[in-house]
């Protein structure tokens, strides 16, 4: 049975979160295809990771025999995050733009997953596995735009996930999601709710397309 992990990172609950819509219309049509499938939902945001810190840190890059108690306890949850990765057939994850980057709990899981030797560095234990980026913002960072080079989102996430791990990697990109509640950028509107109606359809579409590639 088809795997999907799901992370969603929004401080906001799904009526007012762009990326969490856009996620939900990928698990949907996920689901659709998959109906006995498994769905590994992380929400970071109502269960914040912890941030690595040095107990973990050290952990990973040392022998698991000669762990601590307290490296163990802290490497085990690094574990965990590795194998929910390692067992999913494609990946889903929403990395709404604040203050020009990523929210630190989607920050804190790439710290805890980001594992040399295993998730990370020559061969990569996910590598090529797929993965669907919603990189929501309140405004445009596209490429022409006076905003483009504060674009820190999917530069980033293509850097880490791609080049770090090994991942493929897709962006799904709803912008100018702010437009509806700022009246001063009442203009835009059209351009927002037309930038939402293309990436619930992506995602929908890209996710119907994957399941389909599994179980071809």
């Amino acid at each position: 049975m088809a795997t999907l992990l799901l992370i969603d990172s929004s401080v906001f609950p799904e009526g007012g979160s762009a990326s969490r819509s856009v996620t939900a219309a990928f698990r949907t049509a996920w689901e659709k295809q998959h109906p006995d499938g498994t769905v590994i939902h992380r929400d970071l945001a109502a269960d914040p990771l912890p941030h690595l810190d040095g107990v973990a840190a050290s952990a990973g890059f040392s022998d698991p025999a000669t762990h601590t108690p307290e490296q163990q306890a802290a490497f085990a949850l690094r574990v965990e995050l590795a194998e929910e990765l390692e067992r999913a057939d494609a990946v889903v994850i929403a990395a709404p733009m604040y203050n020009f980057t990523i929210p630190s709990t989607l920050k804190a899981w790439l710290d805890q997953v980001i594992i040399m030797g295993r998730t990370a560095g020559e061969t990569p234990s996910a590598k090529g596995t797929p993965v669907t980026v919603v990189a929501s913002r309140g405004g445009s960072y596209a490429p022409g735009t006076p905003r483009e080079p504060f674009e820190y989102v999917q530069n980033y996430l293509e850097a880490v996930l791609n080049g770090g791990m090994g991942l493929d990697v897709d962006f799904i990109v709803p912008e100018l999601t702010m437009a509806p509640s700022n009246p001063a950028m009442a203009e835009l509107v059209p351009l927002y709710e037309t930038s939402r109606e293309k990436a619930l359809q992506e995602a929908a579409t890209k996710a119907k397309a994957l399941a389909e590639n599994l179980a071809a």
